[in-house]
């Protein structure tokens, strides 16, 4: 794994010939400036991959100031690295960002109407759908693939006894939810939803906006953590770097017996106009 960085001061002559270096596991590129031209991105992407071509790395982490570089981290997708971007991760947290929702607002327990947005059928989607439901009362489970959440629905009914509702009318199943789970629905989507104009909606994929002008309420696409024992530079975004020292493919239990273990605390939520 190999964390891309910008350098504190570049010198004309660095920024001039776009030269990369090479610290340990940190690229780290010339740059100054606020965005850098296409020509420039290209350079700086083709030097990034012939060092990771050469370690036989695909997983990286972005600083802050390099995630702003558009048209060269576009390059790098296009190479097919793993870029961390924390949003995993922001799913995984998905019980302490609730809590965290409900304490910051203020919103007593029985008052809580709970939105669940989700297509994909994922173990982690299914473990959360089913820890909302036995914790909440009211929640709704809205989706596109309601035959595949019949058997899901139907488990939770004889094992725990609990009646979800499940659907996708697209004027009523929202309009009465306060919290809005939305775990992967895009823009185009969940804009076909009448939403109450007051819900708190927490979109897990980020990058979402709502355009409905009446809409009023909180809409969530970002997020940062505490982590006591960070040991990496201030560029970098915390949940980025805790995220890539994850590993992703053992059971849920365990991946939040480790955040548990590690303190990890939700320090801010970002929404459209403002932050929590």
């Amino acid at each position: 794994m190999y964390y891309i960085c910008e350098t504190d001061k570049p010198s004309k002559i660095a920024e001039f010939f776009s030269i990369v270096k090479l610290d340990n596991n940190h690229i780290i590129l010339p740059i100054a400036k606020t965005n850098i031209d296409e020509k420039t991105s290209y350079k700086l992407a083709i030097k990034t991959k012939t060092i990771l071509d050469k370690t036989n790395s695909k997983k990286i982490v972005l600083s802050k100031k390099i995630k702003e570089q558009t048209t060269y981290v576009n390059y790098l997708y296009s190479y097919n690295y793993e870029i961390v971007d924390g949003k995993w991760l922001f799913q995984v947290l998905i019980f302490d960002i609730l809590e965290y929702v409900i304490k910051k607002l203020k919103i007593k327990k029985d008052d809580i109407k709970l939105g669940i947005l989700v297509n994909d059928i994922s173990d982690l989607a299914i473990y959360a759908i089913v820890e909302l439901v036995k914790k909440y009362k009211n929640v709704k489970i809205v989706t596109n693939h309601i035959n595949s959440f019949k058997n899901i629905e139907e488990k939770i009914s004889e094992k725990y006894g609990i009646l979800i509702s499940v659907g996708n009318n697209k004027r009523k199943v929202l309009s009465k939810t306060n919290i809005i789970l939305n775990l992967d629905f895009p823009t185009e989507l969940i804009n076909r939803f009448k939403i109450n104009s007051e819900s708190t909606i927490i979109n897990f994929k980020g990058n979402v906006k709502i355009k409905d002008k009446r809409f009023n309420g909180l809409n969530i696409n970002d997020y940062e953590i505490d982590w006591e024992e960070q040991v990496n530079s201030d560029k970098f975004y915390t949940k980025d770097l805790y995220e890539a020292i994850q590993y992703k493919n053992q059971p849920i239990e365990e991946t939040l017996r480790k955040i548990k273990r590690d303190n990890i605390k939700i320090k801010k939520l970002m929404a459209q106009n403002t932050t929590i």
